[in-house]
């Protein structure tokens, strides 16, 4: 696979199918609740209908027609109107370790400055210790609990930024 081939897009109708697979392939991979996260959200399967507002949008990584991975930013539900929260931000094995993760997650954060948020939240699960190095190595703060109402009560790490 090579880099020429990937290109980090806005998400497609067509590609409900295919990140939906990734991001639950994920879950059990790396032995995560499947109630309370975004395994059983109803958007998990419908991902291009849940982002088509004029404040959220969901990315994915292509290589050839094959998604790879990918992650959104939306207003945080139920809070201040200026806190976006990073989403359903997962990768395929195929692709992880290749720099496309950070770069889609930049990707996230520039568009949430664009659209004019003033801070990111984000919930995780601690088994993702890589995700949230990242996180953390992007000046996200550890909070004690969540904020919002995401409905994700199995995610046990929450964090913040300024943007």
């Amino acid at each position: 696979m090579s880099k020429d081939t990937i290109v980090i897009r806005e998400i497609e109708p067509q590609d409900n199918t295919q990140i939906e697979q990734v991001i639950r392939g994920c879950f059990h991979e790396f032995k995560i609740p499947l109630k309370g996260t975004a395994y059983s959200d109803a958007e998990t399967p419908r991902m291009y209908q849940s982002y088509q507002n004029d404040n959220d949008v969901y990315y994915v990584i292509d290589a050839n027609g094959e998604v790879l991975g990918g992650g959104g930013i939306k207003p945080l539900k139920d809070f201040e109107s200026d806190v976006c929260e990073i989403q359903k931000m997962y990768f395929s094995p195929k692709v992880r370790g290749k720099g496309f993760g950070r770069k889609l997650f930049e990707k996230c954060m520039e568009t949430a400055k664009e659209l004019g948020y003033k801070q990111c939240y984000l919930e995780s699960a601690s088994q993702l210790k890589a995700a949230i190095h990242i996180y953390e190595s992007y000046g996200f703060k550890h909070l004690d609990g969540p904020l919002g109402n995401t409905g994700h009560y199995s995610c046990g790490v929450w964090m913040i930024k300024d943007l």
